[in-house]
């Protein structure tokens, strides 16, 4: 009798405690704050250890474009149209060139750093104005539909169909135009992309009971859409950004190349390589270093992008 009481104390006393720690696990889980929505693509984002080593890799890159005043002062101590003809097509680390120079004499680390710089503000000035214009008009098309949507798809039909890379050689060729301008061009005939996809979500978001309430409220249009709708776009639209500046950066390199985009003496990863590509033979160096960081630049902001990406929808990356 003793011992069975004693078995039946100790199953009650098993499930009291096994109910106690259930109840302070419960209490510790509504205790603690529900990630937010950025919260959670960042915590998915560095959980990416590919796209976590991409990023650090771009971090490096920006500092070392940013910093392109302090390379020529403090590291290699030559400014980027500085040139000693009697140096010219020295090798890496030799007579106090780290990356060697070039056919004019000039410092190839110092006109990396400079050249970067204006590889990068072409494509972050482009992005920033794709995303303005394309943005802007995707929103208003597929807000107020009607008139406003049929003449904004149709242009956007209309710039699909013309060919990209034809236009801005043409352009060009006829006015010479300089990073700003050339980023302007570029902005004016690529748009059509991001206004599609702004288009869909707002067309997608527009019959949501927040955005009914916000009419009901007497909310303007232009509230209801800058206030309401686009923050709720900004997904979609930080994804795209961080995927097209990989292209935009090739397709400076490549203006360059053919001497239609950054004009010498301004020094850009893509002129740097239409200058070299006579030495190939005698100095293939001056045609690897200004390559590499163009591959190396692309590859890491598209690793971060389309981590970001998967980040903010985790179904795209199964």
């Amino acid at each position: 009798m003793s011992e069975q009481l004693t078995t039946s104390l100790e199953s009650t006393s098993t499930a009291i405690g096994a109910s106690n720690r259930q109840q302070m696990a419960l209490e510790r889980v509504s205790k603690t704050k529900p990630r937010g929505f950025w919260s959670s693509v960042v915590h998915r984002f560095f959980e990416n250890k590919v796209s976590v080593a991409a990023l650090c890799m771009t971090i490096l890159i920006l500092a070392f474009v940013l910093g392109a005043g302090l390379v020529s002062k403090y590291i290699t101590g030559f400014t980027p149209s500085e040139n000693h003809l009697a140096d010219k097509l020295t090798p890496p680390f030799t007579n106090g060139y780290i990356l060697g120079s070039d056919g004019n004499g000039r410092d190839v680390l110092t006109r990396l750093a400079y050249g970067g710089r204006a590889s990068l503000m072409f494509a972050a000035l482009s992005t920033v104005t794709i995303l303005l214009i394309g943005g802007t008009l995707g929103a208003i098309s597929g807000y107020f539909a009607g008139m406003y949507d049929t003449v904004i798809m149709r242009t956007v039909d209309v710039l699909l169909s013309l060919p990209t890379l034809t236009m801005l050689i043409l352009i060009s060729a006829l006015y010479h135009p300089g990073i700003f301008m050339l980023s302007g061009f570029v902005a004016l005939i690529s748009w059509s992309g991001i206004s599609r996809l702004v288009r869909a979500e707002v067309l997608r978001l527009k019959n949501q009971e927040f955005i009914e309430a916000a009419r009901l409220t007497g909310g303007s249009n232009f509230r209801i859409i800058f206030r309401h709708l686009m923050p709720n776009v900004l997904p979609t639209i930080v994804v795209f950004a961080s995927l097209v500046i990989p292209g935009l950066i090739l397709l400076e390199a490549t203006l360059s190349y053919l001497g239609l985009g950054v004009r010498v003496p301004t020094p850009s990863w893509g002129n740097m390589l239409q200058d070299s590509k006579q030495f190939f033979r005698s100095n293939w160096t001056l045609v690897f270093i200004p390559g590499f960081m163009i591959y190396l630049a692309v590859l890491s902001i598209y690793l971060v992008g389309s981590g970001l990406r998967d980040a903010i929808d985790p179904r795209l990356g199964k």
